[in-house]
């Protein structure tokens, strides 16, 4: 039983902890180097991986996506879409898919005269699914070697703890003023009714030895 109750909360665990994963806002520093529009066609599960206005044909979902490519300090290739939110999950609130374009154009550069900017995203990237991380913001910075301090999922994290831990000692103050007074007087209950259940059947035994006979 305790491999069971584990397993559930390691499943519940892995759970959050790849929403959060996914959701939480991420930064890297890179160089844009193309902007460009590009329709995905879309008919599986994938889809819950993109947002903004679709086309919807049959059982198949099109998306027209602008997609900002860039590159790393490294050389390593970085391809983010760039669509609103909107009013959806996740709560970005994201409805200036233009305005970014104009801005990631504006960064454009090459390797002779780098342009060094922070992308804010959030989301996966799977070339094997075709999933690709949604940018969210672009600033440019002083070069590749700036350190960013992700202040937002810091502070978000700590509440988060702080919450669970605050429910968690509500919850085992509720439990022990309430729970377990009920389920000790449940407990006594029964133990008594298996008291008398067995005085019962012994007086019961001790009768019919006396009609039979028998000692």
């Amino acid at each position: 039983m305790g491999y069971v109750k584990w397993t559930f909360w390691l499943l519940i665990a892995v759970i959050c902890g790849s929403l959060l994963h996914y959701t939480l806002p991420r930064h890297e520093i890179v160089r844009v180097v193309n902007i460009y529009q590009e329709r995905q066609d879309l008919s599986g599960w994938t889809s819950i991986f993109w947002s903004g206005p679709k086309v919807k044909s049959g059982t198949q979902t099109s998306y027209d996506v602008q997609f900002i490519s860039s590159v790393t300090p490294e050389g390593k290739p970085k391809v983010y879409r760039n669509q609103d939110t909107g009013w959806g999950w996740p709560p970005y609130f994201k409805f200036d898919t233009a305005n970014l374009a104009t801005q990631a154009a504006n960064q454009q550069s090459n390797a002779e005269s780098p342009k060094w900017v922070d992308v804010t995203y959030y989301g996966w990237r799977s070339e094997l699914f075709s999933i690709f991380p949604n940018a969210v913001s672009i600033k440019p910075v002083d070069g590749p070697d700036v350190s960013i301090v992700p202040w937002f999922n810091i502070v978000f994290l700590t509440l988060l703890v702080m919450a669970i831990l605050t429910v968690r000692a509500l919850w085992i103050q509720f439990r022990r003023n309430a729970i377990d007074p009920v389920l000790g007087d449940v407990a006594d209950a029964i133990e008594d009714v298996t008291d008398r259940a067995e005085s019962g059947v012994d007086r019961a035994r001790g009768m019919f030895d006396d009609l039979t006979g028998k000692k």
